[in-house]
């Protein structure tokens, strides 16, 4: 397969690559003389979708932030068309970014308020291009199935699902307008952002982009690193007021933020739980759950429950 997938790539892009490696079930580097390229593979979402995502980072690349090279193909698309296992899935060749996935102990106030800049320069140039017809297949979060938690959450799970009702309601309460909602990532974990060796952030994977309250965008990072980077040595809530300062601090530099919208942050990390838990619901075999799968599934109970107190 990936003889067939190499074939098709140099025959396509105006790259010669010379060798491959699968890196996920549908990414793959790719080696060439021109330097290194990830070609994804998928039919994930739709080629529509597809389009939307790689024309609006296009557009961020070409206005100066920090994000993946999307190479168009000898055609000047930048989606390709290709049979696999008589499948047709969408590839998108992108330029390798600069820099590695840093380790959890170097995420320090510094660099999360370096990407609290670079999320408000994002949010801040898409403004005049979220109304452009190009955009316009990027959905709102709220018709994302993935966020339809009662569809997914057991009836029996009566607790939780009380608390994703809750939750959604005082999210659709909040106000809609420009200074607070429009484009953005959707799912800036710490391992979509590389750092090069000056500091400079570039965020990766915009496969989840998305229609949302802009917070939403700093709520991930904030709960990111909670689960990732802190490696104990202070006090949690201590390093949680530290980081959330850091990254609305650099933030506010590139886009505003109001005092309302930064006391909903805690909402917002709520509903990226309740997001990750219904996840596991959708995708996951429940009658084949691993002992290391019924762990997370139980965690992630007691943490949304304990949030919500």
């Amino acid at each position: 397969m990936q003889a067939q997938i190499l074939q098709f790539l140099n025959n396509t892009y105006p790259v010669q690559l010379s060798s491959m490696e699968a890196v996920t079930n549908e990414m793959y580097r790719c080696h060439s003389e021109k330097g290194i390229f990830f070609a994804r593979i998928t039919n994930y979402k739709t080629y529509e979708e597809q389009l939307a995502e790689v024309n609006w980072t296009t557009y961020l690349f070409n206005r100066g932030v920090r994000v993946p090279e999307v190479v168009p193909n000898e055609q000047d698309l930048l989606i390709s068309t290709l049979l696999l296992d008589e499948e047709a899935k969408f590839v998108v060749l992108f330029r390798a970014a600069a820099g590695i996935h840093l380790p959890r102990a170097k995420w320090d106030k510094t660099i999360l308020r370096t990407l609290g800049q670079q999320i408000g320069r994002m949010h801040q140039v898409s403004k005049e291009y979220q109304q452009s017809e190009a955009a316009q297949p990027i959905p709102h979060w709220y018709d994302n199935d993935e966020y339809d938690f009662l569809k997914y959450i057991p009836a029996e799970e009566r607790a939780i699902r009380d608390i994703a009702k809750d939750v959604l309601k005082q999210i659709r309460m909040l106000p809609k307008d420009e200074a607070n909602y429009g484009l953005i990532h959707g799912d800036l974990w710490l391992n979509n952002i590389l750092v090069d060796s000056d500091s400079a952030l570039t965020m990766i994977d915009f496969q989840d982009c998305e229609r949302h309250y802009y917070a939403y965008d700093l709520a991930v990072p904030i709960y990111s690193a909670l689960e990732y980077s802190f490696a104990g040595g202070q006090n949690l809530i201590d390093y949680k007021r530290a980081i959330t300062k850091a990254i609305t601090d650099g933030y506010k530099e590139e886009h505003p933020l109001s005092v309302e919208m930064s006391r909903k942050l805690p909402l917002f990390m709520r509903l990226k739980e309740l997001f990750e838990y219904n996840l596991m619901h959708m995708y996951w075999n429940f009658e084949e759950l691993s002992e290391e799968q019924v762990r997370i599934l139980n965690l992630y109970r007691s943490k949304i429950e304990f949030m919500h107190t």
